[in-house]
């Protein structure tokens, strides 16, 4: 299969993709040798071997939950650039909106 000026156009339509003439040749020699590539791939014989769904076959590799000492208030406020009593002061980010 070979991709002509007219699909590399279309493409780039939907990918909403800008492209001038000198880049338009470069994305169709490009593709054409992707396309080329696959069509490689494709004559591969692969009875027999089972798709590739994971790179290993580790399952659920995921760290046991500890709990940890937690911080008190007066340790989190302590490097705050401004806090009361038990609280972060920040500046004000919302305004009320005008009628």
């Amino acid at each position: 299969m070979k991709l002509d000026k007219n699909t590399v156009a279309k493409i780039a339509h939907l990918a909403r993709l800008e492209v001038n003439e000198s880049e338009e040749q470069s994305l169709l020699k490009d593709m054409n040798n992707i396309l080329s590539f696959m069509e490689k791939l494709n004559e591969l014989d692969t009875t027999g071997v089972e798709p590739l769904i994971y790179m290993t076959d580790e399952v659920n590799v995921f760290r046991e939950d500890v709990v940890r000492q937690d911080i008190s208030v007066e340790e989190a406020l302590l490097n705050a650039p401004m806090a009361d009593e038990s609280f972060f002061k920040v500046a004000k980010v919302i305004d009320k909106p005008t009628a």
